[in-house]
């Protein structure tokens, strides 16, 4: 029989996608980041995890730095940030951002490589 959370304390606010899901003990092997700003420039500063990260964008425009490459994603699109690359991304605008990161690993595990950045750290 699967296991499935039905807690929804990780989202901060119960009208709007936007929180952190860790449940290690679902066995789900994932950790999950919903992002949803109307901020221009919000995003993360640079960083990196020693396992893939990848980000759906559900809504808006999004710049993401990943490694060498500047990619600019629009809805729809899905980019995978391999293991240990430094990645970062910031929206873009006029429109609200919308994103869903999947973490490969049951809890985050972050290295921050700069500490500039709006909205999260």
């Amino acid at each position: 029989m699967g296991k499935h959370s039905t807690d929804s304390a990780w989202r901060n606010d119960p009208d709007r996608w936007h929180g952190e899901w860790q449940q290690p003990g679902t066995g789900s092997g994932v950790s999950i980041i919903f992002n949803e700003t109307d901020t221009i420039g919000y995003g993360p500063a640079l960083h990196s995890h020693p396992y893939a990260e990848t980000f759906i964008v559900r809504k808006g425009r999004v710049r993401f730095i990943i490694g060498d490459d500047v990619i600019i994603a629009t809805e729809g699109d899905i980019l995978v940030a391999p293991a240990g690359a430094p990645h970062r991304f910031e929206n873009m605008g006029p429109e609200r951002l919308e994103m869903i990161d999947i973490h490969a690993s049951p809890t985050f595990v972050t290295e921050w490589l700069q500490t500039r950045g709006i909205g999260i750290k």
